[in-house]
């Protein structure tokens, strides 16, 4: 099965520098503009360099080379540079950047992890090949915690402990190939004493889930991310929908995409929810949807997906 974020979901390329490309999935980009005027923004991050009225909205602008750890962008090079606008957790972001190189198609199974003499601190989830040339895939939310931290109440659920208890039991897998998510993931079920597993791509995952059910204890709720080299959440829902061992799990697609993400799309795949990252709170309830339906119902499958 070809998965449906694959066929529209292509990789934007541009420079931050004279050699290197980076790229973003153009899910999370809602157009591209050349420079245009700015205005200060006094108290921003350091890494902010003004704010643009795009279409009405008042849009802080972010030097993505500076953010990164590259050579921040200097004011005579603005009038050649160019804004990528983001719509990604909940927020519209400009990022400015050297150059526009296209846009390309991408198959996300060649996308690999990347090398770790990058060290854990490179922006990136993944690095790919295009043209012959290497392409590094940046994490669009590591960068954005940096310069817009998450509140610590969206990090950390509230929970009663009727609610704690009947989430326990259940066995779950939380999925995403971003270090700050995983991070922000496992934080919020620590804080509430939730045991969980992890996994960082979603053939890693599918595997442990085969395995896990073929000895017995498949899982109950499946918490993934859509974005992710290999396979997808979107396909990946799919395959467990299409393994009868693993079927039954309650599935929550958890993305960073603030206006792509469809419902409607999700439950085409066989997943139940898609919440926007990050609001713990939201996030558990959703897992207490899942535990609730796990022990009230005969299947949680939900009617017209695949079987």
């Amino acid at each position: 099965m070809k998965s449906k974020a694959n066929e529209s979901q292509g990789m934007l390329l541009f420079r931050l520098s004279a050699t290197q490309t980076f790229a973003i999935g153009t899910l999370k980009v809602r157009e591209i503009v050349p420079f245009c005027p700015l205005t200060a923004l006094p108290g921003s991050h350091h890494t902010v360099v003004g704010t643009a009225n795009i279409r009405g909205i008042t849009t802080p602008v972010i030097d993505m080379a500076k953010a990164i750890g590259y050579q921040p962008i200097e004011k005579d090079e603005y009038k050649n540079c160019f804004i990528i606008i983001t719509d990604c957790q909940r927020r519209v972001v400009g990022f400015l950047v050297r150059a526009i190189e296209k846009i390309s198609e991408c198959d996300w199974r060649n996308i690999t992890p990347p090398p770790e003499s990058l060290g854990s601190r490179a922006f990136l989830t993944g690095v790919m090949n295009v043209d012959k040339k290497l392409v590094q895939l940046l994490d669009v939310e590591l960068v954005m915690s940096k310069i817009f931290p998450t509140s610590a109440d969206k990090l950390h659920p509230v929970l009663a402990d009727v609610d704690r208890e009947k989430l326990k039991p259940m066995h779950i897998i939380l999925i995403d190939d971003s270090s700050l998510a995983r991070r922000q993931l496992s934080e919020a079920l620590d804080s509430i004493n939730i045991p969980y597993e992890v996994s960082s791509n979603g053939l890693d995952a599918l595997e442990k889930m085969k395995d896990s059910a073929a000895h017995g204890r498949p899982f109950d709720i499946v918490v993934s991310d859509i974005e992710m080299p290999g396979i997808d959440g979107y396909e990946l829902a799919f395959e467990i929908r299409s393994n009868e061992p693993l079927a039954e799990a309650y599935l929550i697609l958890h993305t960073s995409l603030s206006s792509e993400i469809s419902v409607d799309r999700a439950h085409q795949v066989g997943a139940h929810e898609a919440l926007t990252k990050f609001d713990a709170t939201e996030l558990v309830n959703a897992m207490l949807r899942g535990a609730r339906l796990k022990t009230e119902s005969d299947s949680v499958r939900l009617e017209g997906t695949v079987e």
